[in-house]
């Protein structure tokens, strides 16, 4: 046999088994056509295929982070907003993610832009900024129920940002100061209430005492004196004027 011949064999069959012979690395799988008939999904480690009959298609089964596009979103209460959100899914039937979706990457995709700006567009913007996880559940929930066909498993679905219009955000921040000056008259008027309070307690204590009375009275000669001030101004005990007016009475009397 001419030697030329013998490096043509040679080759082919070395062609041939390079694509007989097919490594899968720990997370992918290899989803099998035999003539265009499915066979299944192998791997992972070294995969034997028939050349030319055989048709192997790779699928990675880790997790895929997807950068949902900001979206034009108008929530419940007529407010357009931009919002963007992580994805997190992961093939877990290689067959179904392979036969019943072109594409399953694309698929996904789109089904969790549709229903980013469907959910949003459901609530008020008040609870979109508030409620995030009970947002984030629903949104994973959704989006999981409709590929779930697909051989595709949805972990979590994180909103990311939420974009505001300025005149927006002038209003939350106007909203926001409004709130705190309401809850500083609310706690000033509590102080004024539980003062008061107090006051009244004490005067029912010195009607009680008059002594107490009289002794208050000192305290307050010496707070008073002690001060930088010239001027003394001495209140006069009712005690005397009580007394002084029974004296005139009795005298009118006479």
């Amino acid at each position: 046999m001419p030697i030329s011949i013998l490096a043509v064999i040679i080759f082919f069959a070395f062609l041939i088994l390079i694509n007989a012979v097919r490594i899968l690395k720990e997370y992918e799988r290899g989803v099998i056509f035999r003539l265009g008939r499915l066979i299944g999904a192998k791997g992972p480690g070294l995969i034997l295929l028939i050349p030319i009959v055989d048709k192997l298609i790779r699928v990675d089964l880790r997790v895929i982070t997807y950068d949902v596009p900001p979206q034009d979103v108008i929530t419940k209460d007529n407010v357009s907003v931009k919002v963007n959100a992580v994805l997190y899914f992961q093939v877990v039937d290689p067959n179904r993610a392979i036969v019943s979706v072109a594409n399953f990457f694309e698929a996904t995709s789109q089904i969790a832009m549709t229903t980013l700006r469907s959910v949003l567009g459901q609530v008020e913007l008040d609870e979109l900024l508030a409620s995030r996880d009970k947002i984030n559940a629903k949104l994973q929930h959704i989006i999981d129920e409709q590929t779930e066909p697909w051989g595709i498993k949805v972990s979590a679905v994180e909103v990311k940002n939420v974009d505001l219009p300025e005149n927006m955000i002038r209003a939350i921040a106007k909203q926001a100061e409004t709130e705190r000056e309401r809850r500083a008259k609310v706690i000033h008027a509590e102080g004024e209430y539980q003062a008061s309070q107090k006051l009244a307690d004490a005067a029912k204590i010195l009607d009680t005492a008059p002594n107490a009375m009289q002794l208050r009275f000192l305290q307050t000669l010496v707070e008073v004196s002690s001060g930088n001030s010239s001027t003394l101004i001495f209140p006069i005990p009712i005690d005397i004027l009580s007394s002084f007016k029974a004296y005139l009475d009795k005298k009118v009397q006479e």
